[in-house]
């Protein structure tokens, strides 16, 4: 059976990815697909992946999980879909001593443990520190910015880092990334790529994103183009897609305020400038597949 995990990153998606996938239930489910309920794994997986943890892998456990999955559309699956932005950690322990989830390669090591002889492949989406640190931070009020970034030095995060030690961790894991600031031109691909359908399947949800960040105005002058243009390639649906959000994006929904700690623009821009100069070693990673629009 094939396994498809989405890992987040925390305040990327938040779920949406899952919303829009359900959109295609019956769909998928006549491909042997099967998108179960989050709640009917996320907190059994966790715990099975505590117990292996402290006492090693359990009889029965794989199983286990599977019987309190619920998804009565597929009876028996040829492939899962499950997502979790808090599979390696909570929010508060997703950076540690100047690294991005310091528990992940051994998190996955667990999981791959409990689904023996399962194709596992795993999906993540990864953010800029500009904006992913003050987003951390806004989830945990109880600290202040500079209690947020004690002994932390932004310049030293890394995804990379991250890819690398998840390949070494678990080198048979198929291996997807993408930017999240990439997501609205991408996100028919996601859904395809994470659901495992061919690529020229029609998706209802892929432009899911784009009712949130676009303007009335504009998504109705989006529909109504791309009503008149049947059969455009991914690529050509991503320059029309890329040629309205300049058009017509909601400013307060795709741009940041970035008042963290004191940070400067110059210093934002150095962080960004890291950022792209990290994505480009990611591509160059054997064994992953990034998303590019």
């Amino acid at each position: 059976m094939q396994i498809a995990l989405h890992t987040g990153a925390h305040y990327t998606d938040d779920d949406k990815l899952l919303k829009s996938l359900g959109k295609n239930r019956d769909f998928l489910a006549e491909r042997g697909i099967s998108l179960p309920k989050p709640r009917s794994y996320r907190k059994t997986i966790r715990d099975h992946l505590n117990a292996a943890r402290a006492a090693g892998p359990q009889d029965g456990a794989r199983d286990a999980v599977l019987a309190g999955m619920i998804d009565n559309s597929v009876e028996a699956p040829d492939r899962l879909v499950l997502s979790n932005s808090n599979f390696f950690c909570v929010p508060r322990l997703a950076i540690r001593d100047n690294i991005y989830y310091p528990q992940a390669d051994e998190r996955l090591q667990d999981f791959c443990n409990l689904f023996p002889g399962d194709e596992i492949e795993v999906f993540m989406a990864i953010r800029n520190p500009a904006t992913f640190l003050p987003a951390l931070n806004a989830a945990t009020p109880e600290r202040s910015d500079a209690e947020m970034t004690l002994g932390l030095e932004p310049t030293a995060l890394r995804w990379s880092e991250l890819v690398h030690r998840m390949r070494l961790g678990a080198p048979n894991v198929a291996l997807t990334v993408w930017c999240n600031e990439d997501t609205p031109m991408i996100w028919e691909q996601l859904m395809r790529e994470l659901s495992g359908i061919e690529a020229t399947a029609p998706m209802a949800g892929g432009d899911d994103l784009l009712h949130e960040i676009m303007s009335p105005e504009g998504l109705e002058r989006f529909d109504s183009y791309m009503g008149n243009h049947p059969g455009m390639t991914e690529m050509q649906k991503r320059r029309v897609i890329a040629a309205f959000m300049d058009k017509f994006a909601l400013e307060d929904e795709v741009e940041e305020e970035l008042d963290f700690n004191g940070w400067t623009e110059d210093y934002i821009d150095v962080l960004t400038e890291i950022y792209d100069e990290d994505v480009y070693d990611i591509s160059r990673i054997p064994g992953v597949t990034l998303i590019t629009p």
